[in-house]
């Protein structure tokens, strides 16, 4: 493994371990040369999937897409790096078990505002409003009202639970 600090070549493994649910190695590696210490995550490489873009073009997936777009919705918000990670851990799961050789740039994202729906509100109506390119602020508007009322039904619900018991 190359040194990321460095560039050199020879690298050696220090600690080794699985992940919580054993697909990833999580590897402390420290370089030969300038004695610097990083850490490397190693998993089986699947075959994913290409995503149709809008456009009609195909790419291959790229987990470093989806996680860099529900960063940026989660930015400042409290909503950590594993969290994040787990969540795209979950779709490509998803995207595994589809069993599909393509699947649509819209199904993907949907896929991602349910995942920040359940996580953090304030994150979901920011990707939300990135994907869904809201042409004017009463598509934003009706967004946020549908969230909202959402909401309210799951308050609702959570407060009959607590009364019942």
């Amino acid at each position: 493994m190359k040194c990321p600090f460095c560039s050199f070549n020879d690298t050696k493994v220090i600690d080794s371990r699985p992940d919580r649910d054993g697909s990833v190695i999580r590897r402390r590696r420290e370089c030969e040369s300038c004695s610097r210490r990083f850490t490397t995550h190693e998993r089986v490489e699947e075959v994913l999937p290409l995503i149709q873009k809008k456009d009609g073009r195909r790419e291959a997936y790229d987990r470093g897409k989806v996680i860099s777009g529900m960063k940026k919705a989660c930015e400042k918000r409290p909503v950590s790096i594993d969290l994040i990670e787990d969540m795209a851990a979950r779709l490509e799961g998803r995207l595994l078990e589809s069993g599909e050789k393509e699947v649509s740039s819209t199904v993907i994202g949907e896929w991602i505002m349910n995942e920040l729906h359940g996580v953090d509100e304030v994150a979901y109506v920011r990707f939300a409003s990135v994907y869904r390119s809201f042409r004017d602020i009463n598509e934003f508007m009706s967004e946020l009202q549908d969230l909202l009322k959402n909401g309210d039904k799951s308050t609702a619900k959570s407060r009959k639970k607590g009364s019942d018991a």
